[in-house]
């Protein structure tokens, strides 16, 4: 599956070196479904905490937004983003300070990104899953500052916007901890399997998203 994310060849290109194509494309089908990957991504964010010396969950969410374009015939949660001029999908994740992806959310681009956000966050009559136990702040930018503000505020955590400074220079200026977002965005161009949406369903796309996290961690760690 890493190999697939990396280099974006097809599944019946996979080669012989690696069990047959169907097989690895089972495993990829379940653990997509009953979760596996997302526990996979979950201990290797941990992990690579630790690691650095770090609590194992963070206090601190960043969550924005890339639009990406989809692949031809392909129809499911497709959309069009006039201000970015893509004709596709739309990608959210909420990532640490350290640029680690723990969870991610995929849509038709043409989606606003403050409705679109409230899959990153936990309902609030459920159990609140372990990454949430220390999260206390979501920063985003000013995209987030409707129905997605009022969730965070619901669940006990502060919503804080940061935004390109009015006095700023043109070009790109880095705005305090959310380049650190746009940093994740351009690891993932990394991964060919994500340079463009081949998939049908956004859950796929969300699949390839933390497999590509998961194997930055673990580079990390073997470097």
């Amino acid at each position: 599956m890493r190999y697939i994310c990396r280099t974006g060849c097809q599944w019946r290109c996979l080669p012989a070196c690696f069990p047959p194509w169907p097989a690895v494309y089972y495993y990829f089908r379940r653990w997509q479904a009953d979760g596996t990957l997302a526990r996979l991504n979950q201990a290797g964010n941990r992990a690579d905490r630790l690691a650095q010396g770090r609590r194992p969950t963070p206090s601190l969410a960043l969550v924005d937004a890339q639009s990406i374009k989809l692949a031809p015939r392909l129809r499911q949660q497709r959309g069009l983003d006039a201000h970015k001029r893509v004709n596709g999908r739309k990608r959210q994740v909420r990532c640490d300070t350290g640029g680690r992806i723990w969870q991610a959310a995929v849509h038709a681009a043409n989606g606003h990104d403050s409705r679109a956000a409230h899959a990153l966050l936990p309902p609030r009559t459920a159990l609140r899953p372990a990454w949430a136990s220390r999260l206390r702040t979501v920063l985003t930018d000013k995209a987030y500052q409707g129905q997605f503000a009022q969730q965070v505020q619901a669940l006990g955590w502060q919503h804080q916007v940061a935004s390109r400074p009015p006095s700023a220079t043109r070009g790109f200026v880095p705005v305090a901890k959310r380049w650190v977002v746009e940093r994740t965005f351009a690891w993932l161009s990394a991964f060919r399997r994500l340079a463009v949406d081949y998939e049908r369903t956004p859950a796929s796309h969300v699949a390839w998203l933390l497999l590509a996290n998961l194997t930055i961690t673990l580079n990390r760690r073997h470097s």
